[in-house]
């Protein structure tokens, strides 16, 4: 998830819309796991505007954000945009990219258990 709080409205649409035809390959083939409802019939919007922050993926039906974390993501600055998404009813699972590429079948069942009855 990338954001900044001083960048307006239409500018971060614009970042989305980039961002969504520049994905990186651990970006594409986590949105190959999340499209077309395929994972328990879950929608998953790519690069959705949430106040100051662009999101990697969302289902919003759960209010549930999934983030693929790359080498660049600053931890303090993580913490911060996750206590303001979390303030805002969002709950927030980041993946690092490795996990993506080769482990997905643990990313799918963190995903499957937080919108299961007893997740989060």
């Amino acid at each position: 998830m990338r954001g900044r709080a001083d960048v307006s409205e239409d500018r971060l649409q614009k970042l989305a819309k980039r961002m969504r035809r520049q994905s990186t390959t651990t970006e594409r083939k986590l949105g190959a796991i999340l499209r077309d409802r395929r994972l328990e019939g879950l929608k998953f919007r790519r690069q959705v505007v949430i106040g100051a922050y662009v999101a990697d993926f969302v289902c919003m039906r759960h209010r549930l954000i999934v983030e693929a974390d790359g080498p660049f993501h600053d931890a303090e600055r993580d913490a911060v945009r996750d206590g303001w998404l979390k303030s805002q009813g969002f709950r927030v699972l980041r993946f690092e990219n490795q996990q993506i590429e080769l482990r997905d079948w643990e990313v799918v069942g963190a995903i499957v258990e937080a919108v299961g009855p007893n997740g989060g």
